[in-house]
């Protein structure tokens, strides 16, 4: 059984700089000092190439992935091939948390957006949960949090329309990116949100000719972020303000 209790740090001049860096996750940087500090010596920087699959449908959970500025998706992939986006998950959240031994994942995750993450084995969650300190309230607080725009997602997908859903897709993405560009192609964002290529870009079209966005090769700038969510609609805005709760910003 792997140990998370606290240790003593030898080299106190190097830690700060290490805990400021995991600290770009909400999760991480809500936690004690000395809870940190005890999952500090399980948590693991590792660099994410866009298009990585961190784990597939079905696979035994080893690890959880806590990004920084890395964009992860969750994705339910059917047997011909059609992929549909669950989740996005930033620097606010997890992916691949296992609360019991051998689970298995329910769906694919794949690196959206090229980054880093800490990445901590799921034996050395499993026994800071039991611990039940600050990580086990947030984790909680953010599984809450995640279903309820789980919920938000399907009342979206059955009743807004395919400008709404574009809206929504390209505010939730840059909501975790450090910038107003975003590394997509509308092909991507068609196949994510199980709609055809024609229709995104008939969208897109729309919001570039009112100077919402820029579509460039592979690539698009966001312009003006209030139009995009005066256009994504109360979903959008329902989604956000759970987040907010999480976080602790305003909605």
């Amino acid at each position: 059984m792997l140990n998370t209790q606290p240790i003593s740090v030898p080299t106190r001049p190097a830690l700060p700089v290490s805990l400021t860096g995991a600290q770009q996750n909400d999760l991480l940087r809500a936690l004690e000092r000395d809870e940190l500090e005890s999952l500090f010596p399980h948590l693991e920087l590792v660099q994410l190439p866009a298009g990585k699959e961190l784990y597939g449908y079905g696979e035994r959970l080893d690890y959880a992935y806590l990004p920084t500025n890395a964009i992860i998706s969750l994705q339910y992939i059917n047997e011909d091939g059609a992929t549909t986006e669950i989740a996005m998950i930033g620097r606010e959240g997890i992916a691949g948390a296992a609360m019991y031994p051998d689970e298995r994942a329910t769906h694919t995750a794949i690196v959206q957006c090229a980054g880093y993450a800490y990445r901590l084995h799921t034996d050395v969650l499993r026994n800071a949960l039991r611990t039940g300190g600050t990580l086990a309230q947030q984790l909680m607080r953010y599984t809450s949090i995640m279903f309820a725009q789980l919920a938000q997602s399907v009342v979206s997908s059955r009743h807004s329309s395919i400008d709404q859903k574009l809206c929504r897709w390209l505010l939730d993405r840059l909501d975790r990116s450090l910038s107003e560009e975003l590394k997509v192609t509308q092909e991507a964002i068609a196949n994510l949100l199980g709609v055809r290529r024609e229709s995104i870009t008939a969208a897109c079209g729309k919001l570039q000719a009112d100077g919402m966005i820029e579509c460039r090769r592979g690539k698009i700038v966001v312009l003006d972020r209030e139009g995009l969510e005066l256009g994504a609609g109360a979903c959008y805005f329902a989604a956000r303000g759970k987040s907010a709760q999480f976080s602790g910003a305003d909605a």
